[in-house]
């Protein structure tokens, strides 16, 4: 082993040594320590310095340390308190490794010596006056040593001499100059020098601007701090202070006496720290205070005690509403498994059914009776979901949703909850809120109801809740199993006439400021205002026609004219004009081609008369009175059964094949359609075909198959109340619909006969004579 290319290596890491400077480190490492002491005994204090890549690596391998170092000489070493050594480094040269004859106990290195390749001279002078021009002006921003370095940068050393002494005093990090070891160009190491330099400049005209702006804040603040306390002692001295003292103190005695679960207390109060802290000119001040009032003023526990006499709620309801007997039952129902289990059942009742039948006034009313708190929102054209669950308070100008809003206004943890038209929910870009109800309607989930600007679970299982629809198409099929459905079908002409005596016409009364003893109105001419003047499900028209006559008995008494007005039949249209309405009534004489049919509609039932007749054709069906595509399909079906059983009924089959039928079903401006007018056509196309009349006293309703078999229907109630105003007898009905039959009204079912039929020849056999 020659000392001329091979000699021992100390690794060093964090710090790169350049020719041409002093280089002191402190060693402590084992393996350069020995690597030291051997160049000490054997080597005439000769050593490489070599570089690690990774400066983390305790015990590196040959792997990680990089080519090119330097060869240098062992100046000084001082022993330290810590074992470690001061070692000082005269650097002789640049090296590169070649190869590693020993890595333990210390690292023995082959290498060479390597000279600085010098370029084009021109370019050289210019690259170092550009770097001299550079560190004279900005010195001490880029240089550690800068005034040491500007002298020997004026003091004639050679370029090369001069680039090793500038890259190492640089003040970049010290792990990024090995490029400046490893390139041997020294034109390239010049120009590396420059773009550190630009670097560098670059960085400390960012510091420069970032501490300008420091320090403008701190200004800022300080201005800011000065205006408060000057603010706060003015505040002092008016007695501002101790207002809002006080105002701390009174919200926390209400948040004691709220009775929260302990979390929402614990974060009542948190908060109520913040407004303390907060000066009251901040936004921040009142965006807190108002979410500390409405924590208080929220219910947590307190409850109203219900009316548990059965009886009693029994009563109120009877008092206030007409009829609707199997609601008032399933509200009597609720109430009896609460006295049996001493806890709120979690029912979510939807009132269904069409305009103006009491849903809305029977929720009140079921509020009264039970002896709870009423509150109602309506969610008509709601389409935001915030709205249900409110804005998270983050934003500006946040509120709770309906829901949270309605149980402050409530007061208490158990109120009557009406959520009005919950049918008419929308969805667009801002939400779904029906899928925000979803939490609210469901007993399951309602105990742990999340409110965003709350931001803590709110419990509503005590809360009845109670929602009303038009149409239940329109409510999700999730939500709509969330609820109870009670339907509320539309009411009997003598529901309607009960209702306008014991409940309209007070009611009207009442609010016009006249005495019942100066106004009269017996039970027929209500009968004629109904049917003549109105047509609809519920009251709603009917009770602006009784306010009308009431107004306009005002007017007669006040001019002097009389002291009592009494509403007849004779009288009625002078007050209110002509009748509106016709209900078709049945024939005086009975005809051939023509059948009552019984329809359901949305203002309740009513008699739809079928017209049919032949003329000479080529068998065409012709169909008009605008028909929708369920009965077009009605009416081909009923001709297709008599036609194929023609010969059992005694038709001549020429008859069908020589003429064109015509079926029309009057008023033609009125669209129908409906599955249940299949009987109705087929008993008029059989009566045209065998020139037998109809029975003018009968009426029916039901589809028919092919087979001739007559299939159930919908609305027989309201259609069987139809008949009998139109002072039919008897109604033919589906067998199927016998079980619907309870439904109809007392008074209807004991002046009208009712037949349930299968087949329609049992239809053929009732109506025509």
């Amino acid at each position: 082993m020659e000392l001329q290319t091979s000699l021992p290596a100390v690794i060093v890491r964090g710090i790169v040594p350049l020719p041409n400077n002093d280089f002191r480190i402190e060693v402590g490492r084992k393996v350069s320590l020995r690597a030291i002491e051997e160049a000490e005994k054997s080597f005439s204090s000769f050593v490489l310095i070599l570089v690690q890549k990774n400066p983390l690596i305790e015990n590196p391998t040959t792997a990680d340390i990089e080519k090119y170092g330097v060869l240098a000489k062992v100046a000084m070493k001082i022993k330290l308190p810590n074992d470690n050594y001061k070692v000082k480094f005269n650097i002789v040269s640049r090296v590169r490794v070649n190869e590693y004859f020993l890595t333990d106990p210390y690292f023995v290195a082959d290498y060479e010596e390597v000279n600085t390749i010098v370029g084009n001279q021109d370019e050289e002078a210019t690259l170092i006056k550009m770097i001299a021009t550079e560190t004279l002006a900005n010195g001490n921003q880029l240089l550690n040593n800068a005034q040491q370095t500007n002298e020997q940068l004026q003091s004639g050393l050679s370029v090369e001499k001069l680039a090793d002494i500038l890259a190492f005093n640089l003040r970049t990090q010290d792990t990024e100059k090995y490029k400046y070891l490893a390139e041997l160009d020294l034109n390239k190491r010049l120009k590396l020098i420059l773009e550190d330099i630009s670097k560098l400049k670059m960085i400390a005209d960012l510091e420069q601007r970032i501490n300008d702006d420091v320090k403008k804040a701190i200004d800022e603040n300080q201005k800011e701090y000065y205006l408060r306390e000057k603010m706060r002692a003015i505040q002092n001295e008016l007695g501002d202070k101790a207002k809002k003292e006080d105002e701390i103190d009174a919200l926390r005695e209400a948040i004691k006496k709220a009775k929260m679960p302990k979390n929402i207390e614990e974060k009542a109060l948190q908060e109520l720290s913040r407004y303390q802290s907060t000066p009251s000119a901040m936004a921040e001040s009142q965006i807190i205070k108002t979410y500390l009032d409405f924590l208080v003023a929220l219910p947590w526990k307190k409850a109203s005690k219900d009316l548990n006499v059965l009886q009693k709620v029994q009563e109120k309801l009877d008092k206030n509403h007409y009829g609707l007997e199997k609601v008032k039952e399933r509200i009597i129902e609720y109430l009896a498994v609460k006295i049996m289990t001493g806890r709120n059942p979690q029912t979510i009742l939807c009132f269904y059914g069409p305009p103006g039948v009491g849903k809305t006034s029977l929720a009140i009313s079921i509020a009264e009776a039970l002896g709870r708190k009423f509150v109602k929102q309506s969610l008509g054209g709601v389409k935001d979901e915030s709205e249900i669950r409110g804005h998270r308070r983050t934003y500006v100008g946040a509120m709770p949703g309906r829901i949270l809003k309605g149980m402050k206004d409530a007061g208490t943890v158990n109120p009557v909850f009406l959520l009005d038209e919950i049918d008419k929910m929308a969805s667009d870009y801002r939400g779904d809120p029906a899928s925000a109800m979803l939490e609210v309607l469901d007993p399951e989930q309602n105990s742990k109801f999340s409110d965003h600007y709350l931001e803590e679970p709110y419990d509503l299982s005590q809360v009845l809740f109670i929602t009303t629809a038009n149409y239940l198409e329109n409510v999700p099929a999730p939500l709509r199993d969330r609820m109870e459905i009670v339907e509320l079908s539309s009411y009997t002409e003598h529901e309607k006439v009960q209702i306008a005596k014991n409940h309209l016409l007070t009611k009207q009364l009442s609010a016009h400021g006249l005495d019942k003893e100066k106004f009269n109105i017996d039970d027929e001419t209500i009968y004629f205002i109904i049917r003549h003047y109105t047509r609809e499900a519920g009251v709603r028209e009917l009770n602006r026609y009784i306010g009308s006559l009431v107004r306009k008995a005002i007017k007669e008494i006040l001019m002097g004219e009389v002291n009592i007005v009494t509403i007849n039949k004779e009288n009625v249209q002078k007050y209110i004009g002509k009748p509106k309405f016709n209900h078709n009534m049945i024939d005086e004489q009975e005809q051939i081609g023509v059948v009552t049919g019984l329809a359901y509609t949305a203002f309740g039932g009513d008699t739809l008369p079928v017209e049919v007749t032949y003329y000479k054709g080529k068998g065409q069906l012709v169909l008009t009175g605008k028909l929708g595509d369920v009965m077009k399909e009605s009416a081909m079906t009923a001709l297709s059964y008599v036609k194929s059983h023609a010969a059992e009924y005694n038709l001549d089959p020429t008859i069908f094949e020589t003429n064109d039928f015509h079926v029309h079903v009057p008023e033609g401006a009125v669209p129908k359609d409906g599955p249940s007018a299949g009987v109705t056509m087929a008993t008029a196309i059989m009566s045209a075909a065998s020139n037998k009349f109809v029975k003018k006293d009968v009426g029916m309703t039901g589809e028919i198959t092919l087979r001739g078999y007559v299939l159930p229907i919908g609305g027989l109630k309201e259609k069987a109340i139809a008949a009998h105003r139109s002072g039919l007898k008897t109604i033919l009905i589906p067998k199927e619909n016998t079980r619907d039959i309870e439904d109809i009204p007392q008074e209807v079912r004991d002046e009208l006969k009712i037949i349930p039929v299968e087949k329609i020849s049992d239809v053929f056999q009732n109506a025509l004579k």
